[in-house]
């Protein structure tokens, strides 16, 4: 083990003394779900479920952040027990478990919309709208509609045209495409449009998230953090992909999983092992730990 390793995590900056110490202190973990709590083929396992539950023993607070619709995270929230208001759409929505209702929602403004569709069309991107908890498409036959289906647990509406539906309340905007390499330009080129109007990040390397400024993880951990009266040097977070860097910007501590990209590890406190060698569940032990 060197110098920079420690129950089963390691830092890849350098100061790991300093992450370890902030792990310790947690009294709020909020975890990315997708490549993070769940496998890759979307299943949560008996590892992560019995973490959540060490965790919650040791009395830290526990709560989950997605890109999903709120609708497409009940299942986990039920099954982990989630007893405080969790985010949907990057951050977008807080919704409170059983009674499912949208504590908040941060809405894409109409032109963000707009040049949005127009640029997902133009590099041939298959487009997908989120409005509330409805998944519209134009293109059934995409690529990654059978895996979104049982990703989120329901069908997407078929529409002709975006048209047909108002789109004046998007929560969020998805390219999907198995070009990866298409889809990273695509990625750069929204963000460079939308910059100061809109969020553009990939969920997955074959997902654009596009929502508004004000829905990011970085927010959730936020507002998440102050229902919970809770300190963001005591809050702890893990995640695997460019849109979870903002909630790595803003907590205390964060653990990355061992596939993320370099980029991500490097903008992490701490590196776990993958998400599907339990990287989740490694990472909360560590935290569990650290605490004595």
């Amino acid at each position: 083990m060197n110098a920079n390793s420690k129950y089963g995590l390691h830092s890849v900056n350098g100061d790991a003394d300093a992450a370890f110490a902030a792990l310790a202190k947690a009294e709020l973990v909020v975890t990315d779900c997708d490549g993070t709590l769940l496998y890759t083929d979307k299943a949560l396992g008996q590892p992560a479920i019995d973490a959540v539950r060490r965790l919650k023993e040791a009395g830290v607070r526990f709560t989950v952040a997605s890109s999903r619709p709120g609708k497409g995270m009940r299942h986990i929230v039920e099954a982990l027990d989630v007893d405080m208001p969790y985010a949907s759409y990057n951050g977008g929505s807080l919704v409170r478990p059983g009674t499912w209702d949208l504590l908040s929602s941060h809405k894409l403004p109409r032109d963000v919309v707009q040049t949005s569709l127009e640029a997902l069309a133009s590099a041939n991107v298959d487009a997908w709208v989120f409005i509330d908890d409805a998944w519209y498409l134009t293109n059934q036959e995409g690529t990654y509609v059978p895996l979104e289906t049982r990703t989120v647990g329901y069908e997407g509406v078929l529409v002709t045209r975006f048209d047909d539906v108002d789109l004046g309340e998007v929560d969020k905007i998805v390219g999907s495409t198995a070009d990866t390499a298409l889809l990273a330009r695509v990625e750069s080129s929204v963000q460079k449009q939308l910059e100061g109007r809109g969020h553009a990040a990939r969920s997955q390397t074959y997902y654009l998230d596009i929502t508004s400024l004000e829905a990011n993880k970085g927010t959730a951990v936020r507002e998440l953090a102050q229902l919970a009266n809770v300190p963001l040097e005591r809050v702890a977070v893990l995640g695997d992909m460019g849109n979870d860097v903002a909630m790595f910007e803003i907590a205390g501590v964060s653990i990355a999983m061992g596939q993320a990209s370099d980029s991500v590890q490097r903008r992490a406190s701490l590196v776990s092992k993958s998400n599907d060698e339990d990287g989740f569940a490694v990472g909360i032990d560590a935290l569990l730990a650290a605490r004595g």
